[in-house]
């Protein structure tokens, strides 16, 4: 499934005639934007793809050799010697992707993150009544009014402990660090709306402390669970300082309100 060792091909020896040895061929790797590279035993960050297209040289060939024509001179016409080329490099290294969207979706297992991405998009994640059904982060394009569009993450869920490699841990942690917008979900029958936000806040701030300074908005899911009355009484409940809106994706309840409100915060001015 993984191939682990990449090799560029060797050039060739040069020949009779002044010939000089063909270049080795360069071997190039796909991967998809947002993929850092780093130093396998240092852990030093190297270069990351954010543009398509994008080139970078991971390692470089040693230098060919100087054949034996190279030293020739007017007093030396036949020298017997040539200069051999460069040993090869090697190296190892890690390709990590971190995935590059405007939305990230936070929340513990099972807060309904899959189902409300295969809602609000044509993606179509893995969706069942148990924790880790989302084991890689998968990615939508949500249309908006329109032509516009942004792009959402579903990140696999968090766990009490995620920060110290609990659960999936830093697996799934390392995605949020790209996304413009963090969109906390945390289901209507949660037994304590407020702490169950500070636990997943408190495990991303101590994953990264950059990351307490994203935008946030806070959405309590399967809410065709509750009347209007017990709204109010949940709402009194909520943190104080993120923007909050109760939605639930089976029933599409809200879903539009919740949009309007991503795109103002992806929009905001600076």
């Amino acid at each position: 499934k993984y191939q682990k060792h990449v090799k560029a091909s060797s050039g060739l020896n040069g020949s009779g005639q002044e010939k000089s040895g063909a270049d080795g061929e360069d071997k190039y790797i796909d991967v998809p934007l947002g993929t850092v590279a780093k130093d396998e035993e240092t852990g030093e960050i190297l270069f990351e793809i954010t543009d398509d297209g994008q080139l970078q040289t991971l390692v470089k060939g040693g230098r060919g050799g100087q054949g034996n024509v190279h030293f020739k001179s007017p007093t030396f016409q036949t020298p017997r010697f040539a200069q051999p080329g460069e040993e090869p490099v090697e190296g190892w290294f890690i390709l990590e992707l971190k995935v590059l969207a405007d939305v990230g979706l936070v929340g513990f297992p099972n807060a309904g993150k899959s189902t409300l991405l295969s809602v609000v998009s044509k993606a179509k994640p893995e969706i069942a009544n148990y924790p880790f059904t989302t084991l890689v982060p998968n990615l939508g394009i949500v249309d908006y009014r329109g032509y516009k569009s942004f792009v959402m993450a579903d990140i696999p869920g968090i766990i009490e402990g995620a920060a110290e490699g609990k659960g999936l841990g830093h697996r799934f942690l390392r995605h949020i660090e790209r996304n413009a917008l963090l969109l906390f979900m945390i289901p209507a029958d949660a037994d304590d709306y407020e702490k169950e936000y500070n636990i997943l806040l408190g495990e991303l701030v101590k994953y990264n402390p950059e990351l307490a300074d994203k935008d946030r908005i806070l959405a309590v899911t399967k809410s065709d669970m509750i009347d209007e009355d017990l709204q109010a009484e949940i709402a009194v409940q909520l943190p104080k300082d993120i923007p909050h809106v109760f939605i639930s994706s089976v029933a599409n309840f809200n879903i539009m309100q919740l949009k309007d409100m991503i795109w103002e915060k992806l929009n905001a001015p600076v």
